[in-house]
């Protein structure tokens, strides 16, 4: 067998191998967590388990089907963290639990979608001024009057009839491919810096009008929807795209300068700000009233301790939100401080994945775009988890494939297919597995063997038109 064949093999044995683990080590908190709570094997384990194969099958067909070179380590460890948030919702509230149910089988089809549709990665470079206005849109979308929801003093929330999604969840996806798109074509000219500003030096202004019109975006969200936790995802994406691209740090120096000044701006003037910022200096001041959320995830992590309560005997259901916001607190309470690092180590697994991806591809749309879809995951848990320990104002964001929420479970699936479709992009040029030709292309060769026919041209002949 040759060497590509031999390592491609590798990559889906091992990636199918430690999904069964993912799945093995779901399956047992599944059924610890059921007796915990009621010294009883779930009646329900039989279904659960087949749902999970079936989901984690698919996904892993798909996989080998279409993306065969990619990473044989992200899928696992997004079935990893998945499986846990599951079953901490099931902990929490079997009505919700059957709705993630649902969003899961949602979630696992679009994966697969994704993976079929976006057969090269570089075809999305073409639509970016599409995704940009679609990305911009989706932003704005929950200050439209009648659409937009207020929920917990932030407005990110749309309702439309009997459905309630964020919106924010796929502009982010679009606002990246779109960022990846337009710094690959004018890296050179951003990079250049040709006028000063006192001791700044800055490229020319039509150059860098996204990075303004980015953090004009930022601060929009934050004023109209008073949600700094996705003004912050959105603007770090937006600054970090524009470091890597131009590799100039005075990118990163005025971008986090310039959202400063806004969260400064909005901290003074907006009450909901205030609050959050008071609450993460001192929550015990109000103990029983705003700081009470925080307070009572602190208080499940010191009683979990180093090894936890054990799945099913905790009390996480004190905390509010705990599916949303403070799902980290929940299991940190159930499976402790251990269970907790292990959570974070999966975190930097997957984001080590993203970034050893754009290292390995030497175009630079691919590059920029594994780069931004990796920043995405990694700030966002980031931000979420820094909230729920106290090491920066608490946010309404949620935690990537562990939290609560349709939204947030079916937008980083399709993450997760784009960055395993970079990871094969990459292999392939790499020489780590044959370039075949994607089903459009053999459509396009079929069509255009079928004109050649019908216009009496050899293959030769046809060949020669075509070059």
């Amino acid at each position: 067998m040759p060497v590509p064949a031999r390592l491609v093999k590798a990559r889906r044995s091992t990636e199918l191998t430690l999904i069964a683990m993912a799945a093995a080590i779901t399956g047992v908190a599944y059924t610890l967590a059921s007796l915990g709570a009621n010294a009883v094997i779930p009646a329900r384990i039989g279904p659960f388990l087949a749902l999970l194969l079936v989901l984690i099958g698919v996904a892993h067909l798909a996989v080998r089907l279409l993306a065969r070179g990619a990473d044989g380590t992200m899928l696992p460890l997004a079935v990893l963290l998945h499986g846990l948030g599951y079953v901490m919702i099931t902990r929490l509230d079997d009505e919700l639990a059957g709705l993630q149910s649902l969003w899961s089988l949602v979630a696992i089809a679009a994966f697969v979608a994704t993976l079929l549709f976006v057969q090269r990665a570089t075809d999305l470079a073409r639509y970016k001024w599409t995704l940009f206005f679609a990305g911009a849109v989706l932003l704005l979308l929950p200050m439209v009057p009648g659409l937009g929801v207020n929920i917990n003093g932030a407005r990110i929330w749309v309702s439309v009839g009997p459905l309630n999604f964020q919106p924010g969840e796929f502009a982010k996806l679009a606002l990246a491919v779109f960022f990846a798109a337009y710094l690959a074509e004018r890296r050179e000219l951003i990079a250049a810096s040709t006028w000063k500003i006192g001791p700044l030096r800055l490229p020319e202004l039509q150059y860098i009008a996204p990075i303004i019109v980015a953090w004009g975006f930022s601060v929009m969200v934050m004023v109209g929807e008073r949600d700094l936790g996705s003004s912050l995802l959105f603007f770090t994406l937006f600054v970090v795209m524009m470091w890597v691209a131009t590799e100039r740090s005075s990118y990163l120096v005025i971008g986090f300068v310039l959202f400063g000044a806004a969260a400064f701006a909005s901290w003074r003037l907006f009450g909901h700000v205030e609050t959050r910022v008071d609450i993460w200096l001192d929550p015990w001041a109000d103990e029983y009233g705003k700081g009470f959320q925080i307070v009572q995830a602190l208080y499940g992590f010191g009683d979990g301790g180093i090894t936890g309560t054990g799945l099913g005997r905790g009390s996480p259901d004190k905390v509010p939100e705990a599916q949303n916001d403070f799902i980290f607190a929940a299991l940190g309470e159930e499976i402790g401080l251990i269970g907790a690092t292990s959570v974070l180590m999966a975190y930097l697994l997957l984001i080590g994945a993203g970034l050893r991806i754009a290292l390995r591809t030497d175009r630079t749309f691919e590059k920029l775009l594994a780069v931004g879809l990796t920043t995405i995951v990694g700030v966002q848990a980031f931000i979420i988890i820094g909230g729920v320990v106290k090491v920066v104002p608490l946010t309404g964001i949620t935690l990537p494939f562990v939290s609560y929420g349709g939204s947030s479970l079916l937008s980083n699936y399709i993450l997760l297919a784009l960055l395993l479709r970079l990871s094969d992009a990459g292999a392939i040029r790499l020489g780590e597995r044959a370039d075949d030709p994607t089903p459009r292309e053999r459509w396009a060769a079929w069509q255009l063997r079928r004109r050649s026919r019908q216009s009496g041209l050899t293959d030769t002949e046809m060949h020669e038109v075509v070059s």
